[in-house]
């Protein structure tokens, strides 16, 4: 933040920035409006790189962790949301000016989340089935004792069959999730 507003900050007690808040001071309501307009023009930037900031630190906020999660429908739903409401918010838009989604994703430059987030579970798949079959990694996750008795009614959702559910969707097979090099031609799904 100091790098970015250099150009526009005044003396102290005229102009303070802290963490997350930054404190405007002048001697009348006109100068503290000019100096908000100044603010505001300065630090305009374009939506291109606010996609990118949103790339490079908002998603993987979000996701993080995300390769071990057994992700329900209910569960990406959520993350979409919370994902649309901060592009909508970069680009200046709200749901009421009825802007489709496609046409915010391209302006920033955004791949929908529930794409990266199958693509960070297929990722580390890809990488705890190539450790040795004695790796902890690969005994505690990928293998289930058999002889123990799951309860009635629905079972809980396993992070095996959310990778399974990810190769069907994909049309990916087993054997290319763990070739490194056909993986990431078959899912990197490059951003618009």
């Amino acid at each position: 933040m100091d790098e970015v507003t250099r150009d526009i900050q005044g003396e102290i007690p005229w102009c303070m920035l802290f963490v997350d808040d930054v404190v405007l001071v002048d001697e009348s309501r006109a100068g503290v409006n000019r100096k908000l307009e100044l603010w505001r023009r300065t630090l305009e930037v374009p939506q291109k790189l606010k996609g990118k900031f949103y790339r490079t630190t908002i998603r993987p906020a979000m996701l993080y962790g995300a390769e071990c999660w057994p992700t329900k429908r209910r569960h990406v739903q959520q993350l979409s949301v919370a994902e649309m409401r901060m592009l909508r918010w970069f680009c200046g838009h709200t749901r009421r000016d009825r802007v489709r989604n496609e046409v915010i994703r391209d302006r920033v430059g955004v791949a929908p989340i529930e794409e990266k987030l199958t693509q960070h579970r297929l990722r580390w798949f890809g990488h705890v089935q190539r450790r040795p079959p004695e790796a902890p990694v690969r005994s505690e996750v990928l293998e289930r004792v058999d002889n123990v008795k799951r309860g009635r009614g629905r079972h809980k959702l396993m992070w095996d069959e959310s990778v399974k559910r990810d190769l069907k969707d994909w049309n990916i097979s087993k054997e290319i999730a763990l070739d490194r090099s056909a993986w990431r031609l078959a899912i990197n799904v490059p951003e618009p």
